[in-house]
């Protein structure tokens, strides 16, 4: 029965409710003798109902009160009133890990600080002879001095222990009750011997701690099931993915650590929580000497952990940059922390920090609305700046008081303090800025276009480099002016391979120098270093830069750092530095997305697999299978789950498109240095078949109802992104244009009853949908497009469901459209008018 406020239990006054679960309602109160506000908790009749129980449990209450520690929550009273028991705690303000591990992992040290404080904590009850028996991060409260363990011993949750049939069934009881010889604790977090219901001693909490810090690192349990007893299951038999495969940045002493803690025989673990929190504590002070990630790679086929967490957007910022930079100096300190993406929102790719090293820009999703947020390093908030809807690429002014940005197809500036909006020019698919102190910013304004100048106070922008068509350039980007704010270096896209060329340019006349190759574009760091990316590491290299040239060897700084691009480098890679050496960057291995059902009302049906990297959704016509993206191409058998692997050997194959029977699949893989078309048998019984070569990059968009046309995108560095039509059918195997414009013609599917193909636009005013007559009546092959309505979304099944991958980057289907919300996005269809 409910508590009001006022209601008094002896000498306290309930003040409100502060939470309820299987164990009993909390309440605030005030002790009317002390006046100091604890927490009350009443306890289940059937807790306390049984004359032996009670006294048992008034026995153990008094051990309890007697573990005076401060990473544990104070007991300081049990009573009873009307029939009515409870116990009196230490209120304790904070969140709980439970709560917190919601936004994703932590950080590296905290994880260590955190484990550290409840380490000691449990040794100092295992000492006093006190078992947790349920400890998770429930029972765990994050407050500002650090960890405190909760119902230490009292939170028994109980199912009884019988046949496997019991065992299941119990997944059912809400209302476990407590016995003498049933197991005790929360399935996730129980250790083997707590499962099979032996007898335990302290060694059980150390493994519920391992699991405990593997769920702090990674953002997820150990041990999953269904059911308890597919959960009790893995706890017995299986061991969870290794952290190496899982978060490749884990200190490999951490973890041995962390297996050490879940070793099925408690004579292998730790045999003393004081043991483990050592072994933590050498970590946290070995800092750089264990934090290299492990190196080792599994042979043979990559471990499915390693394909389905690849793929995340947690922004890592590390105060790591100023250790490496200024390591001369004495004392210097390597620091790392995390910012975990705003509440019920997503976090995008793009980040900035600025000069001073004050503040974090970057770009969130949040009820469908995707805009620039801010947070300043010393604050744990961040807020979305006004007017910057559909903002994308930040870049700070050298004085921190400015942001630019791009959207809209536009260049735009915003003051921060006042939240001023300027327009400052045209830049309809923009590929990065930088802004010098001379008032100048750099630009590339699209995708297939040397950099601009315009002044930060707008104007016409005036041509600043030009594409070398001799050396097969499609366009220049992500500039970064150099410290004289005169020479900048860029980057150049040619033809998709997996690195390309960075330059060294002048606003003082066309000479360039070359300078290195990358996988992204490069940033100054001072007092004088690059840093780059070359595949999924983060470099810095030694750089003079009054010689404009490199002075040694590159050095990994840290890995998982991937440029972002549907196909090929578009080379964004997500890292930022400040003058004062902070470096912000984002991982690839911290967040996964989730394949969700949606019907055409965006009610979720379900999910579908576990939670992974999945890119370019593609169904079968059938409807039994699913392709996707994930380096290689992959196929995901619907009725089982099971995952078979499609392509092999390519640094990356993408854009996987089925043939209208189901036979073959078509897709795109840049195994001969240049993205070009192959296809092979959906079975996997015959090696594939290229489809065609050409000097252009190239990716599939659809397959024509009746298999006589295959639509793909083209990337011409004179047109951009052109459609393009390859015949699937008779001898004319010749491919002819579609619709060939000076702007960017991409993301092509064709209508259900096959007359029409809606496409997306790229012009000077942003991105515009529009729809053209299919299949081409005429020579050409080409027709002026005509407005329609084709939003963006997911891939649909032939029973008008649809799936739906949680993430940034959006498939794009036809009468469909996919928007943001807090935990998954939510699908619209609206008829098509032409």
């Amino acid at each position: 029965m409910a508590l009001i406020s006022g209601t008094h239990l002896g000498p306290y006054e309930v003040i409100g409710p502060l939470g309820a679960g299987g164990m009993g309602e909390v309440y605030r109160a005030r002790d009317t003798r002390l006046d100091r506000t604890v927490a009350i908790k009443i306890l289940p009749a059937e807790f306390t109902s049984d004359p032996l129980r009670k006294q048992r449990f008034e026995r153990e209450a008094k051990t309890i009160s007697s573990l005076n520690h401060p990473h544990i929550c104070v007991l300081y009273d049990v009573g009873d009133q009307d029939g009515m028991d409870y116990l009196v705690m230490e209120c304790v303000e904070g969140e709980t890990l439970a709560k917190r591990l919601e936004k994703g992992p932590l950080s590296l040290d905290q994880v260590l600080k955190f484990g550290m404080q409840i380490a000691e904590a449990l040794d100092k009850a295992h000492r006093s002879g006190v078992v947790h028996r349920d400890l998770k991060p429930g029972n765990i409260m994050l407050t500002p001095t650090g960890a405190k363990l909760l119902d230490f011993g009292l939170a028994k949750v109980a199912v009884p222990l019988a046949a496997a049939a019991t065992l299941t069934a119990a997944a059912h009881n809400q209302s476990p009750v407590t016995q003498q010889g049933t197991i005790v604790g929360t399935f996730q977090y129980m250790s083997p011997e707590q499962v099979e219901g032996a007898e335990i001693d302290g060694r059980s909490d150390i493994f519920s701690l391992g699991a405990v810090l593997y769920e702090m690192l990674t953002g997820n349990r150990a041990f999953e099931g269904k059911s308890q007893l597919s959960i009790a299951s893995a706890i017995l038999e299986k061991e969870p993915p290794p952290l190496s495969t899982v978060m490749p940045l884990t200190p490999p002493a951490l973890d041995r650590v962390v297996r050490t803690c879940l070793a099925k025989n408690p004579d292998e673990r730790f045999q003393s929580a004081h043991d483990l929190k050592l072994q933590l504590e050498w970590i946290r002070e070995a800092g750089s000497q264990t934090g290299a990630p492990a190196m080792t790679r599994p042979s043979g086929r990559p471990a499915l952990a390693t394909l389905l967490l690849g793929a995340g957007c947690v922004l890592l910022a590390a105060l790591a940059a100023f250790y490496f930079f200024h390591r001369t100096a004495s004392r210097a300190t390597l620091m790392q922390f995390s910012i975990a993406a705003p509440e019920k929102a997503f976090m995008g790719y793009s980040l900035a920090i600025s000069p001073n090293g004050n503040w974090v820009v970057f770009e969130a999703s949040s009820e469908g609305k995707d805009s620039l947020w801010i947070r300043p390093l010393d604050s744990l908030k961040a807020h979305a700046l006004n007017g910057t809807e559909g903002g994308t690429l930040p870049f700070w002014s050298p004085d921190s008081k400015a942001i630019g940005f791009f959207a809209e197809g536009k260049l735009k500036k915003i003051e921060v303090s006042s939240g001023a909006i300027q327009v400052l020019c045209s830049a309809a698919d923009a590929r990065g800025g930088t802004w010098n102190p001379g008032g100048t910013i750099l630009f590339s304004p699209d995708s297939v276009s040397p950099l601009f100048q315009v002044s930060a106070d707008g104007g016409s922008p005036t041509q600043a480099t030009k594409n070398d068509s001799s050396l097969g350039e499609i366009s220049h980007r992500w500039p970064v002016f150099l410290p004289d704010g005169r020479h900048f270096l860029f980057f150049t896209r040619t033809t998709g391979k997996e690195s390309e060329p960075v330059y060294i340019g002048s606003l003082d006349g066309p000479e360039r120098k070359r300078l290195l190759e990358s996988s992204s574009g490069v940033t100054y760091a001072p007092p004088g270093y690059l840093l780059f990316v070359r595949g999924r590491t983060l470099l810095a290299q030694p750089f003079d830069a009054g010689k404009m040239q490199l002075a040694g060897d590159p050095t990994p700084l840290a890995e998982g750092v991937e440029p972002v691009g549907n196909i090929g480098p578009s080379s964004y890679a997500p890292f930022s530095l400040s003058q004062n050496g902070i470096l912000v960057y984002r991982t690839t291995s911290t967040q996964s997305t989730q394949l969700t059902w949606f019907d055409r009302h965006g009610k979720s049906l379900g999910t579908l697999g576990s939670p992974g990297q999945y890119d370019e959704l593609a169904l079968s016509p059938d409807g039994k299978r699913v392709a996707f993206e994930s380096t290689d191409i992959w196929l995901m058998e619907l009725s089982t789950h099971a995952l078979t692997r499609f392509t092999f050997g390519a640094i990356n194959d993408a854009g996987s498109i089925w043939s209208p029977d189901g036979s073959r699949i078509a897709y795109s893989s840049n195994r001969s240095g240049i993205y070009d078309l192959y296809w092979r048998p959906s079975s996997g019984a015959a090696n594939e078949e290229p489809l065609l070569k050409s000097e252009f990059l190239k990716t599939p968009d659809d397959w024509s109802r009746d298999g006589k046309y295959l639509i793909y995108e083209e990337v011409n560095p004179k047109t951009d992104k052109d459609l393009w039509i390859l015949p699937m059918t008779g001898d004319d195997r010749k491919p002819r244009p579609f619709l060939v414009t000076p702007f960017q013609e991409c993301h092509a599917a064709i209508s259900p009853d096959g007359r029409w193909l809606p496409t997306l636009r790229t012009r000077p005013g942003g991105l515009k949908s529009t729809c053209s007559p299919f299949p081409p009546r005429a020579a050409s092959g080409r027709f002026p497009p005509r407005a329609a309505t084709s939003p963006s979304g997911a891939t649909t099944a032939r029973n008008s469901s649809f799936l739906l991958r949680t993430g940034k980057l959006w498939p794009y289907r036809f009468r469909t459209k996919a928007h943001s919300s807090p935990a998954s996005r939510k699908l619209f269809s609206k008829p098509l008018s032409i």
